[in-house]
């Protein structure tokens, strides 16, 4: 993308950034009454709360929307690819759990990924991996034979999320792109300490950890396993020492506070890209700012609909990016 075409495309991402919900907005909406008010607060800002599908439905619809806009203005950038591999390792999951089960269930497929899902089911039913990227073929075709020969569902996906977590890493790793590369080491960082917190909870041994745990420059996985071995207050103790000393707290608080930290961390370090118009780094940032936003309306909405206090769901809500 030439210099030109950076400075067009983001541009036109801030048009979009002025309907980012900031924090009066998002106080606004805490405020409705009801789940019904709360969609009605929603359409008159665009939202499209008529999606079949319900709640559901309308985040899908808004982040199709959002995609749609990205790739309308940036093209096939290959830094936005890393953004992507969450939808194909979904997809590549969906599809091998289709074909080994036999039973089709509509809508499990995402969209926008960087493989399309006919080939992704196409290289699963025709046992061919090969069809696949590099990064996908291994797992994809350990991850299908795992749940062909034992039935086991948890293994199947603990071989596709580390893979996924892999490829997300190499690829922030090779990019030259700032938020690229945060966006890489914090979310395979956030992720590996989630999976650390629980198994501690539900026990998993050391061979498990290391099977999940997928190596960033941040965290020293095999220190981290062997600390959910031993339960939550060693991960603390372990955490305390590394970049994420100041999500102990919150992790020391719920699995939803830390998921919260690691959110809003990402957000700080994204919103300073605001103001770099010469490259890609501004339509990343919006990519990510809307879906924090879509996470946001999602609790909250949830909130509504379980009779939740505001301030249980004041805990899980993000900071703003505007």
């Amino acid at each position: 993308m030439a210099e030109d075409k950076f400075i067009y495309a983001v541009a036109r991402v801030r048009t979009k950034e002025l309907s980012l919900f900031n924090a009066q907005t998002v106080e606004q909406l805490m405020a409705c009454k009801s789940y019904e008010e709360c969609l009605k607060f929603l359409a008159e800002r665009g939202w499209d709360t008529g999606a079949e599908g319900g709640a559901a439905g309308m985040l899908a619809s808004e982040r199709e929307k959002t995609l749609d806009f990205i790739s309308d203005i940036a093209g096939k950038q290959p830094d936005f690819n890393v953004l992507l591999y969450k939808n194909d390792f979904h997809n590549l999951k969906a599809a091998i759990k289709q074909v080994c089960t036999q039973a089709e269930t509509p809508g499990i497929f995402f969209s926008h990924g960087t493989v399309s899902t006919d080939t992704i089911l196409k290289a699963v039913k025709e046992h061919d991996f090969s069809m696949l990227p590099k990064q996908m073929r291994t797992a994809g075709q350990e991850a299908y034979e795992t749940l062909l020969h034992t039935h086991d569902g948890q293994l199947c996906d603990v071989i596709l999320d580390r893979a996924a977590l892999d490829a997300i890493y190499s690829a922030g790793k090779k990019s030259g792109n700032e938020v690229i590369k945060q966006y890489a080491e914090l979310t395979v960082a956030e992720s590996n300490i989630r999976i650390a917190v629980r198994s501690a909870m539900t026990g998993k041994k050391r061979d498990f950890l290391e099977r999940a745990l997928a190596p960033c420059d941040t965290l020293d996985v095999k220190q981290l396993a062997v600390a959910a071995t031993s339960g939550i207050d060693e991960i603390c103790a372990y955490l305390a020492a590394t970049p994420y000393d100041r999500a102990v707290p919150a992790l020391k608080k719920s699995l939803a506070a830390f998921e919260c930290w690691c959110d809003n961390a990402l957000i700080e370090r994204i919103r300073p890209q605001k103001y770099n118009p010469f490259t890609v780094a501004p339509i990343a940032a919006y990519l990510l700012a809307r879906e924090n936003e879509i996470n946001m309306v999602r609790i909250i909405l949830s909130g509504k609909l379980n009779n939740l206090s505001d301030t249980s769901v004041r805990e899980r809500l993000r900071e703003t990016y505007v």
